[in-house]
């Protein structure tokens, strides 16, 4: 059972963990927006200051589409939950197999996002700053922790669930 449910709750991990990071880290927080690193990238894309209101109107178009994607995973996750769960969906919802890996997706999300966009491309990091560096390690140590939870979690299942 806990394999049935592997995929979707991945997607629905990783889907909510960029809903976390977008809505905590670039709103809430204002720590950082999409382009916020541009003007020390690896990759040559032109800088938007937060600071100016055409930076800022970039950097939150940049994070919508973020959004966009984020709320992709997160419809593709329940859809194919509920392909895969056709009897008992609450008995589902309810099962440890399913919010194991989702946190092991909210991991895998901040493991990606943590190493492509913060350390490969350098398009933005957890904080800018003097410990943008240890901001960012702390993310991806974070990452992992979520992953080893959700993985051990999930472990414990009780594969009783009504699948298919």
């Amino acid at each position: 059972m806990a394999r049935l449910l592997r995929a979707p709750g991945l997607l629905l991990g990783i889907g909510l963990g960029g809903f976390v990071d977008g809505i905590l880290l670039h709103q809430l927080l204002q720590w950082h927006h999409l382009l916020t690193g541009t003007d020390s990238d690896r990759i040559g894309v032109r800088y938007y200051s937060p600071d100016t209101v055409e930076g800022l109107r970039m950097n939150t178009l940049w994070d919508g589409l973020f959004h966009v994607v984020t709320w992709l995973f997160v419809l593709g996750g329940i859809g194919l939950l509920y392909s895969r769960v056709t009897r008992d969906r609450r008995a589902a919802w309810t099962s440890r197999a399913l919010w194991g890996w989702m946190l092991a997706g909210w991991g895998l999300f901040n493991l990606v996002e943590g190493i492509i966009d913060h350390q490969i491309l350098g398009v933005h990091h957890v904080r800018e700053g003097a410990d943008r560096l240890w901001w960012d390690l702390a993310f991806l140590a974070l990452g992992a922790v979520l992953v080893l939870a959700g993985w051990a979690l999930q472990r414990g299942a009780d594969d009783r669930v009504p699948v298919r």
